[in-house]
């Protein structure tokens, strides 16, 4: 399938061109950073399907799709989930929220090939990519208008608070962030990552010390409670 990429986020195009690449089943035909500019390439050139971000400055994703005269098939990219029911009504293929791990951008890939060549779809998918899952060590979180990059090993120690977390970094900064500690919890499990307390989840390898109800890390001491604390203790073999 010849797709394009059309966001207005460099690190985000950046991943979706590494997932591209590693699906042969896919070749990448060209990467726009607005909608505006992918018009013309779009209603002049054949293209399977598109990947393609929704807000974007001055004209948007849903603007985009009025627009063009070709109707590839389309698979959203997104920070927000809010616009996914108006997303499928417009007749996307798949609506994926970023952070988008490999295995979900995987599958939207199946789904697409599968509206245009129903019998062999999986066959290929399954034949050609040579990565069928990555281990990302990397994620990406909201913080004011743009999405940031965080590497794993950057990361110290994570702090609830409501409906938003604190992520301290090795440079001495946060990023506050509209995500559920659940949710992280979730994600990190099995990355070196552990919930020693409602509010807190911990980078292990960044721990200097620990005492019976405390980690140190940096210059923070922070609480293990009871209720995490022979999980903790487990996972690090104490």
């Amino acid at each position: 399938m010849k797709c394009v990429i059309i966001d207005d986020e460099p690190l985000a195009v950046e991943l979706l061109q590494d997932f591209v690449k590693k699906v042969d089943s896919l070749e990448l035909v060209n990467s726009f950073n607005n909608a505006i500019d992918a018009v013309s390439f779009i209603n002049q050139n054949n293209v399977d399907l598109v990947f393609l971000d929704i807000q974007m400055p001055h004209f948007s994703g849903i603007d985009f799709l009025n627009t063009i005269e070709k109707k590839p098939l389309v698979i959203f990219t997104t920070a927000y989930s809010d616009y996914a029911v108006e997303g499928f009504n417009l007749g996307a293929v798949d609506y994926l929220v970023k952070p988008i791990p490999f295995h979900r951008f995987l599958k939207a890939v199946v789904r697409a090939q599968q509206v245009l060549q129903p019998t062999t779809a999986i066959q290929a998918i399954s034949e050609n990519t040579t990565a069928p899952e990555i281990e990302q060590d990397f994620m990406f979180v909201r913080a004011e208008y743009e999405n940031v990059k965080l590497n794993f090993a950057d990361i110290l120690f994570i702090e609830g608070l409501k409906d938003y977390v604190k992520i301290y970094t090795t440079d001495n900064k946060f990023i506050l962030t509209l995500i559920s500690l659940i949710k992280l919890e979730n994600l990190l499990s099995n990355k070196g990552f552990a919930r020693i307390h409602r509010s807190y989840i911990i980078n292990i390898k960044h721990v200097k010390s620990i005492q019976k109800n405390k980690v140190l890390i940096s210059d923070k001491r922070i609480p293990i409670s009871e209720s995490y604390k022979n999980t903790f203790f487990e996972k690090i073999n104490l």
